[in-house]
């Protein structure tokens, strides 16, 4: 079982160890602004413009959890530290890059970073501050960080790229990720290795390929279409890969994914919602920017403070969510905060060609602030829910990991119907009519998808029934308890 030393500053080690969460979200969404410079500087064709975006969200989300079985048996210190370093190096070398094969290549290992960064830091969170109030606040916090990191990502790329230039917002990246190493050094405890035994080398490449090659169709299928044989032959090696992995841990004495941990607390029930919420989380970050610069024509400046409203009212939310969650339960805490996005995103459905920040964006981004942040922090916890020390840096591996796959397959769905709603209206609308017709579409097709997911927390999480009385002398089983 994993243990911690005695640390007499929590907050020091809370602080490090959000601002690496921070970090990684924000590497996530400082591209999206920048992305027409970036284009122009290294030469960058269309589908190179793509995996700038995708080369960091796709090896990210496929080697989560190798990231997170690492930290449980090797340290979750010692793979936090290697992992900051690890991004700090490839974000200095993504801002140098003056092509763009190199800048692509420098993206994925910021995803490699990225994957060792994130599980580390969730389980060594759950490690300082066992279950309780404690607990609760320091999710929060965690929340807070990891939501407002996309969206000040919008806002740090649009005021780095047009006050300095594209590069500077991968060296903002390199410097706060060596500020996080400094503090983390120097405030968060030493750990041994959560567990013993041996690193499933096997498993890991088998789930990482088939991951690889679901994002890769999926992101392909945006260009080429849901027909294209290369697009199919990569679903199909991925439903392979998937399937040998299924065999291949079940003979494995150390897996990759134990079994033990689907059968813990809520795992499987809030990994399904944290992915179907990141499917939608993801696209909001994609398509909103792209909305307010090449429809309403704002700067990347523009576009970038145009974020803050969204990111004060998630910090907002992610510190009431526990005090809301104490008050009506967890699972109405997670679907009133589903339905409160969900209403945002309506509200983005009826954005015009001819409006306004004030008028389209402001409003629907207070909503989809406090929804989006509530959802995250109570979707984390059930998620982590009587999960043993042991596997804390796999759940949280794990968790990331549904959000990352979740948001790849929500963006190439919904890019691909904003696309054809896009093409649809351009046959009898003016261009800026065109593209907001897609737009439109993308958001209030995410707004059912919340909507939906909401309904389906309420099932998941529902409180069992109380059972029939037992015949006598037998003792009465005890019901389970709805988490608060």
């Amino acid at each position: 079982m994993s243990t911690l030393e005695t640390t007499r500053r929590p907050g020091a080690a809370l602080t490090a160890l959000a601002g690496a969460q921070f970090t990684v979200m924000l590497a996530t969404s400082i591209v999206n602004v920048a992305l027409p410079r970036i284009r122009s500087g290294v030469g960058l064709s269309d589908d190179g413009t793509t995996w700038v975006v995708n080369a960091y969200g796709l090896v990210f989300g496929a080697l989560l959890p190798a990231g997170g079985r690492a930290a449980d048996l090797l340290g979750r210190r010692r793979i936090l530290l290697a992992g900051l370093a690890l991004f700090a190096v490839s974000s200095l070398a993504a801002g140098l890059a003056a092509s763009s094969a190199v800048l692509i290549a420098a993206r994925a290992v910021q995803g490699l970073g990225a994957a060792a960064i994130a599980p580390a830091a969730l389980a060594l969170v759950m490690d300082l501050f066992p279950p309780g109030p404690g607990r609760g606040k320091a999710l929060g916090v965690w929340g807070a960080v990891s939501g407002a990191g996309g969206a000040a990502g919008v806002l740090l790329g649009g005021v780095l790229t047009q006050a300095w230039g594209w590069p500077w917002i991968f060296y903002a990246v390199a410097i706060g990720a060596v500020l996080v190493l400094a503090g983390a050094a120097a405030g968060v405890p030493v750990t041994r290795a959560g567990e013993s035994g041996r690193f499933d080398v096997l498993g890991t490449a088998t789930v990482t390929l088939a991951l690889t090659a679901l994002v890769w169709s999926l992101t392909t299928a945006r260009g080429t279409g849901w027909t294209d044989p290369a697009v199919l032959g990569g679903f199909a090696v991925a439903a392979a890969l998937l399937t040998v992995l299924v065999l291949v841990e079940r003979r494995h004495p150390s897996p990759l994914l134990p079994p033990r941990l689907f059968r813990t607390g809520r795992v499987v029930a809030g990994n399904a919602l944290m992915a179907l919420l990141g499917s939608v989380w993801i696209a909001l970050f994609f398509f909103l920017p792209l909305y307010q610069q090449r429809v309403l024509g704002s700067s990347p400046l523009v576009t970038g403070l145009g974020q803050l409203p969204l990111a004060c009212a998630n910090m907002l939310g992610s510190t009431l969510a526990p005090r809301i969650s104490r008050r009506i339960g967890a699972t109405a805490t997670v679907a009133g905060a589903l339905l409160t996005e969900a209403a945002g995103l309506l509200w983005l459905s009826r954005i015009s060609a001819h409006g306004g920040y004030a008028a389209d964006i402001l409003g629907p981004s207070i909503l989809i602030g406090l929804g989006l942040s509530v959802a995250f922090v109570q979707l984390t916890a059930l998620s982590l829910e009587g999960v043993p020390a042991r596997d804390a840096g796999l759940a949280g591996g794990l968790v990331n990991t549904t959000r990352q796959v979740g948001g790849a397959i929500g963006l190439a769905v919904l890019a691909t119907l904003a696309g054809t709603a896009t093409a649809h209206a351009a046959t009898r609308e003016p261009h800026l009519e065109a593209l907001t017709a897609g737009y439109r579409t993308a958001f209030g097709v995410g707004a059912v998808v919340l909507a939906a997911t909401a309904g389906l927390a309420l099932l998941l999480f529902r409180r069992p029934r109380t059972p029939a009385a037992p015949p006598a002398g037998r003792p009465a089983p005890q019901p389970a308890t709805e988490h608060r």
